[in-house]
C-alpha cells in the first residue's frame, strides 16, 4: 500500500489528479471511486492485409461490446533519455575485459549517436483504464469487480493477437511520477525506496 498525504500547496498536481492511495495495484480516488490500470501491447493495423484489417475490425467490434463497463484508453509518447543509454553503454565497455567486445560496444554506441542525431526518438506505451464507480467503502469487493472486468478484457484482447498486464502498486505511481515530474523521472527513477522515505508527498 502507498498512502499518499495531502499536500496543501494550492493548484499542485496532486490536488488536480486527486489520488487518495495506491493499493494492491489498485488506484484509489476520492470518494471511494477505484481505477485498475492494464498495460498493453500494441498491433500494426497498416501492416496487415485488408482482409486481415476487415478481421481485426470486427474482433475489435465484438471486443467493445463485450465490455460491460466504459475503459479508457491512454497512450503515453515519452522522448527516450538517449544520454543515459550511451551512459549505460560506456559503463559496459569500462568493465568488458575482451577487446573484441569493447570494439563491438564502441561501434554500437557510434551507430546510436549517428542514428538520433538531430532526431529524438520516442517511444510509446499503451495502457487501458478499467473504472469501478459504486462508491463502496469495501475495498476487496472493488478489488474483485475489478479483477473480473480485467479478466474479460484480457480475453478481449487475446482474440486480437495482444497480451495485457495489470501494474503494481509502485507502476501506477511511476506513470504519474513520468506524466508530472518528466525530467526528474529521467534522472531519479521512482523506487520503492523513495516513496517509503517521500511517503508519497512531492512526487507528482
Amino acid at each position: 500500500m502507498f498512502p499518499l498525504n495531502r499536500i496543501k500547496t494550492k493548484g499542485s498536481a496532486r490536488s488536480q489528479i486527486g489520488i487518495k492511495e495506491v493499493r494492491d495495484g489498485i488506484l484509489i480516488l476520492p470518494n471511494n471511486r477505484y481505477r485498475l490500470i492494464l498495460a498493453t501491447s500494441s498491433l500494426n493495423f497498416e501492416l496487415q492485409s485488408a482482409a486481415e484489417q476487415d478481421v481485426i475490425i470486427d474482433t475489435f467490434q465484438s471486443f467493445l461490446n463485450s465490455l460491460t463497463t466504459p475503459i479508457q484508453i491512454l497512450i503515453r509518447v515519452r522522448e527516450l533519455d538517449i544520454d543515459r543509454y550511451l551512459e549505460e553503454l560506456r559503463a559496459s565497455r569500462t568493465e568488458e575485459k575482451l577487446d573484441v567486445y569493447r570494439k563491438q560496444l564502441d561501434h554500437y554506441s557510434n551507430f546510436i549517436k549517428k542514428l538520433v542525431a538531430g532526431n529524438k526518438i520516442l517511444s510509446r506505451r499503451f495502457y487501458l483504464v478499467i473504472p469501478y464507480e459504486n462508491k463502496t467503502d469495501d475495498f476487496y469487493l472493488a478489488k474483485e469487480q475489478l479483477q473480473l472486468e480485467q479478466e474479460i478484457i484480457i480475453k478481449g484482447l487475446e482474440k486480437l493477437g495482444m497480451t495485457a498486464r495489470s501494474l503494481n502498486s509502485l507502476e501506477i505511481l511511476d506513470l504519474f511520477y513520468s506524466f508530472y515530474r518528466p525530467e526528474q523521472a529521467k534522472t531519479q527513477p521512482l523506487t520503492k525506496e523513495i516513496v517509503r522515505q517521500t511517503n508519497g508527498n512531492n512526487l507528482f
